[in-house]
């Protein structure tokens, strides 16, 4: 019998136990981080600046050949501290075009990694399947910049 992953590419959950919905869930993200930033090679910091929304936060963490390690987050201030929420640290394979989120930090739950554990996995990345479409339809997008690659190669 094949699994059905229409829901997942909809949406929805197919199975929070399932490997292969969890790995579909990771296509998935990795589709929607690159229409939100389609260059990860451009620039270590990128904000992505949308009138009447928060600003957006990518920070590359670390860039090997295969994978990029990056940081998403908002950037808050209270009372003269900078707050970021969420934020979540993730794993792009650029060989395999897939994303897992590695660590989501909140307010509210402080440092969550992600264990062994698919029902934990599928919570974090199904979190930031939904939180990259919200971005998207905001209208948020970390532009290529061309002109700057040209000039260092």
């Amino acid at each position: 019998m094949l699994l059905d992953l229409n829901p997942v590419r909809r949406g929805r959950d197919v199975n929070a136990r399932s490997f292969a919905g969890l790995m579909e869930l990771y296509e998935q993200n990795y589709l929607r981080l690159r229409n939100l930033a389609p260059d990860l090679k451009v620039a270590d910091e990128m904000i992505s600046s949308v009138p009447g929304h928060q600003d957006l936060y990518l920070s590359i963490i670390l860039r090997c050949r295969y994978t990029t390690m990056l940081r998403l987050t908002y950037q808050f201030e209270d009372d003269g501290d900078l707050l970021f929420e969420p934020d979540l640290h993730l794993k792009v394979y650029h060989d395999a075009r897939v994303i897992e989120v590695q660590q989501f930090t909140s307010r509210a739950h402080g440092p969550l990694y992600v264990a062994d554990m698919i029902e934990q996995k599928w919570m974090m990345n199904r979190f930031l399947f939904k939180w990259l479409g919200y971005c998207l339809h905001q209208g948020h997008y970390f532009q290529p910049m061309q002109h700057l690659k040209a000039g260092n190669t």
